[in-house]
């Protein structure tokens, strides 16, 4: 073994531990998110009429095309084709789009091992929650700071037609020992119109978009960060014209932005009994609430799941050396306090609401309007 090298376990207790933490976000023009907005608008349409819809129709797109696709069992009569125009037309399309669509019930089998006395997992999986303490939110710093500048992007480009809604943001900070101290780099890349030279373009989101967000962040707001905007040049091709999307290739962004570890499926499209997303809510919650108490810094909590049980098969909790009571106390509390049943995560969380395409776009935690991230 090289002598020189050093474990992290090796370093002295005084001596600095530095990583650099990076995480991206985007808007709901980049056609990934797009699909996913459009998959939980079907979904809050057919809760909006039948609480009990089994749904998992999801969407693809590309040019002029959009393929919807999967299961549905609802009573509901939903309008494919009206809710994704309607959402197409909000985020700024002007051309009209076919739609191709092949979509049948749940399978019988699936449907017999979901819907029992008890309700069950629609599915095996794995899934996880985190939290840390780093942030008001409880979330990771990098994450929030790239969803925050996303929500401003929107809110600044509805108010001119210069710019479109195919954005991405990414923000790399610096910590050490496990505490965030500086933000190092910030990347914005925004679609724009043609009437835009570079360095207008640049210009503008520094001041109507990077600044004001970064002042919210000061205490991190170091003297050498980066900052990029649009360091590709020119972005006037956008959305589905420039790429091809689908539902579920943003699990990151939907969750802490790379920090800690992430289940096996995405989230949008899918109903309460899809533990995928449900399951992943309440991990979220019990971590929130472990670190909210003081128990630990830092939790990250995952659950294994089988299709036809109705309560996870696994449970464990990770407080990464954090935690301030030992570990056996934090089980006991988690146990005294939370009941994993799939029916009991649905009422507590009230997941049976059409709620779901606010959740779409920004990350799916963080945000103290949603169920899960009440502190009990």
């Amino acid at each position: 073994m090289n002598k020189n090298f050093k474990q992290v376990n090796d370093f002295d207790k005084d001596e600095k531990v530095r990583k650099i933490s990076t995480s991206e976000s985007v808007n709901i023009g980049h056609p990934d998110k797009t699909c996913d907005v459009i998959a939980d608008a079907f979904l809050d349409a057919a809760l909006a009429d039948d609480p009990r819809s089994q749904m998992a129709v999801e969407c693809a797109i590309k040019n002029d095309k959009l393929f919807i696709y999967g299961e549905a069992t609802t009573k509901a009569k939903i309008d494919y084709e009206d809710i994704a125009r309607g959402i197409l037309k909000e985020i700024g399309y002007q051309n009209d789009f076919k739609i191709i669509k092949e979509i049948s019930q749940q399978s019988a089998e699936i449907n017999s091992a979901v819907i029992k006395e008890e309700l069950c997992a629609n599915d095996q999986g794995i899934v996880y929650g985190y939290a840390t303490n780093e942030t008001p939110e409880l979330m990771p710093i990098p994450i929030m700071i790239a969803h925050s500048l996303m929500r401003q992007y929107e809110q600044f480009r509805k108010g001119g037609d210069c710019f479109f809604a195919d954005a991405k943001s990414q923000v790399s900070v610096l910590y050490e020992n496990e505490v965030p101290k500086e933000i190092s780099c910030v990347i914005v890349s925004v679609s724009h119109s043609e009437k835009l030279s570079l360095s207008e373009v640049q210009k503008q989101i520094f001041e109507n978009v990077v600044e004001p967000v970064l002042q919210k962040y000061q205490h991190l707001s170091g003297k050498k960060a980066k900052i990029l905007i649009n360091p590709s040049g020119k972005f006037t091709i956008w959305g589905s014209f420039g790429d091809s999307g689908c539902v579920g290739r943003k699990i990151i962004v939907d969750t802490y932005g790379g920090v800690g570890r992430v289940g096996g499926g995405c989230f949008s499209s899918k109903n309460a009994t899809k533990v995928d997303r449900s399951g992943a809510y309440y991990a979220r919650y019990v971590a929130k609430n472990i670190v909210a108490k003081g128990l630990a810094d830092r939790c990250e909590i995952q659950l294994g799941f089988s299709i036809g049980l109705s309560k996870p098969v696994s449970i464990n909790i990770d407080c990464f050396g954090t935690n301030k009571k030992p570990i056996e106390e934090i089980y006991a509390y988690v146990k005294e306090n939370f009941n994993f049943k799939l029916d009991n995560i649905i009422v507590e969380l009230d997941l049976l609401k059409p709620i779901f395409k606010q959740t779409a776009c920004y990350g799916h935690f963080g945000w103290e309007e949603f169920s899960w991230e009440r502190i009990k």
